[in-house]
């Protein structure tokens, strides 16, 4: 897992994980996955999931990178205090899940709360074999 900056602003981090490294073959298998640790985190709930793939090839404007074969955002929260408005900002936290021919890329915004940014690395990790 790496961590960079996305458009020159934007601190993520990133996992590619080689079809071969690991035994999820789709993204809905690793949505799966994801799922059952959110349902098994004292604090995370799960929102949903949004194919921005689908999304994207639908307008027709929209934009793919030609090795992106597919591309869904997990959505969850770990929200455990709301003290003020302007931290709705920062929530909820996504998962991003795209898959290339060869391979899956997971990535996910840095989030303000470091037990969320391990819990997410843990989990992006664990898809590895």
């Amino acid at each position: 897992m790496k961590q960079i900056t996305v458009m020159e602003k934007y601190p993520v981090f990133t996992l590619r994980v080689e079809k071969s490294e690991t035994d999820y073959q789709s993204i809905d298998e690793i949505f799966t996955y994801l799922k059952v640790q959110v349902d098994l985190h004292s604090v995370a709930t799960y929102i949903g999931e949004f194919d921005h793939y689908a999304h994207t090839s639908s307008l027709e404007v929209g934009e793919i990178a030609d090795d992106i074969k597919a591309a869904k955002n997990f959505i969850c929260c770990f929200g455990k205090a709301l003290p003020k408005p302007e931290v709705m900002a920062v929530r909820p936290r996504a998962i991003g899940v795209a898959e290339l021919e060869d391979a899956f890329v997971l990535s996910f915004l840095e989030a303000p709360n470091p037990d969320a940014n391990k819990a997410m690395e843990q989990w992006v990790k664990g898809i590895m074999k």
